[in-house]
């Protein structure tokens, strides 16, 4: 179907007084036709108007001619949070110590420094780096990699993502051989964050082999994720998913949840942010997917 608009005359009252009106006005439509109220909505949100208290639309008529105002609005968007919360006391891996929260100022305490009715709470954590669903940076794995602070934004924020869905353990080099990952985000989805905080979430957890890792280097990934609880084999000492991933600048993310919400559909960037702390090589992040709905 060729570019398709409607023009209408239109009427609009507000709910804190006046209106505005006009006649043989014209608005994009993705189909043949319209009703009054689709048309209605177009039209405010075309205006950006608020306050209306009502729209009266007629005399409309469909005429195929080039679309005026095309990428010119936000496209609908659904945001998922692909991240574990952080609570106190909680095991993301075996045998490294849960985050402690505490209060530096309670809120009790602080009153003293403040006008009457004014309160504040000043917070502090110790916790492993490991902590949640955290980001890898090279310099986690070789002393002379990029540290957080270092990690290029461009691989962090609103980068293109795909998700690949694999229910083996050992994730081979065929799982991705139907992707294009140069500079996207691969995020695999094994499920596996069902188990998180749960004495099975280590034991036979999904992990991907040095020739799928080698794959991922060759495609040119920008980022590379995982919902289990280690993108290597913890039996495997030389670690070759982190050393050929981090070794070819690329972040590896850990831990991930919710990708469920998000496989299979083409439309998704993806932002994780991490402290820029200097001299550290991992800490938990905000991982958001975005899906652009059309």
């Amino acid at each position: 179907m060729s570019d398709r608009r409607v023009q209408f005359d239109f009427k609009i009252s507000f709910a804190n007084g006046g209106g505005i009106q006009g006649q043989k006005f014209r608005l994009d439509i993705d189909k043949d036709s319209v009703d009054d109220l689709e048309l209605a909505e177009l039209l405010v949100a075309d205006l950006r108007l608020l306050m209306v208290e009502s729209v009266e639309v007629k005399n409309q008529t469909y005429v195929d001619e080039p679309h005026k105002k095309r990428s010119t609005t936000a496209s609908p968007e659904i945001l998922v949070d692909l991240s574990h919360p952080i609570r106190n006391g909680m095991i993301t891996y075996p045998g490294l110590p849960g985050p402690v929260i505490t209060d530096h100022l309670s809120r009790e305490a602080s009153r003293e420094h403040y006008a009457e009715g004014v309160q504040f709470q000043i917070g502090t954590i110790e916790m492993v780096a490991n902590t949640g669903t955290y980001v890898d940076a090279p310099s986690h794995r070789y002393a002379e990699g990029v540290d957080l602070a270092g990690l290029p934004l461009d691989r962090l924020v609103n980068v293109p993502a795909v998700v690949v869905a694999c229910r083996e353990k050992t994730i081979g080099v065929g799982a991705f051989s139907d992707i294009d990952a140069r500079g996207k985000a691969v995020l695999i989805h094994t499920g596996w964050d069902r188990h998180f905080e749960t004495e099975r979430y280590l034991g036979g957890h999904p992990y991907i082999t040095e020739e799928a890792a080698r794959r991922l280097v060759d495609g040119e990934a920008l980022l590379v994720g995982i919902d289990s609880a280690n993108i290597d084999d913890t039996e495997d000492r030389a670690r070759p998913a982190h050393s050929l991933l981090l070794g070819a600048g690329i972040p590896v993310v850990e831990h991930l949840t919710n990708l469920d919400k998000i496989v299979g559909n083409d439309l998704v960037e993806l932002t994780i942010l991490p402290a820029p702390v200097v001299g550290m090589g991992t800490f938990p992040v905000r991982a958001v997917a975005r899906i652009r709905m059309v």
